[in-house]
């Protein structure tokens, strides 16, 4: 039986993203996601409980990344698990579970409140990782 390792996730970015351009100029991006659970416990008291995952972008989604989001940007991604072991300078074995992405929607607010559905816009636009991020000034050109 094949297995399934999909992961979904809308958050808060905790800083902006970190981007290094490896050899053939090959883009990936780094940075902290913020997702907050908010329900109320037996005494009806709001709780809210944050996890922190780290997501990597590569190629296409890296250069969006590195040109549209920062700290506090809102966004929803689609990818997959990836654990990584390396021994530090003690010898002792390191490991890291991060998101690698390959889907990508901004769902921040526009800042100018005009018209037209440019990448700033959230919701409306979504990238994988071999898009190049479309602008379009025409709400007709919704594809719903």
């Amino acid at each position: 039986m094949r297995g399934v390792n999909r992961v979904m996730l809308i958050g808060n970015l905790g800083k902006d993203p970190d981007v290094q351009y490896l050899e053939g100029n090959i883009g990936v991006a780094k940075f902290p996601l913020a997702t907050t659970e908010t329900y109320k416990d037996r005494t009806g008291k709001l709780i809210s409980q944050t996890e922190w995952h780290t997501v990597v972008l590569w190629r296409g989604l890296a250069d969006l990344a590195q040109k549209y989001l920062h700290k506090g940007s809102l966004i929803y991604i689609e990818g997959r698990l990836r654990t990584r072991s390396w021994d530090d300078k003690e010898g002792v074995r390191k490991f890291a579970t991060e998101v690698v992405a390959d889907n990508l929607i901004m769902l921040d607010k526009r800042m100018d409140g005009g018209p037209g559905h440019g990448p700033h816009e959230g919701g409306i636009d979504g990238f994988n990782k071999d898009d190049v991020p479309p602008i379009s000034e025409s709400p007709g050109d919704l594809p719903f």
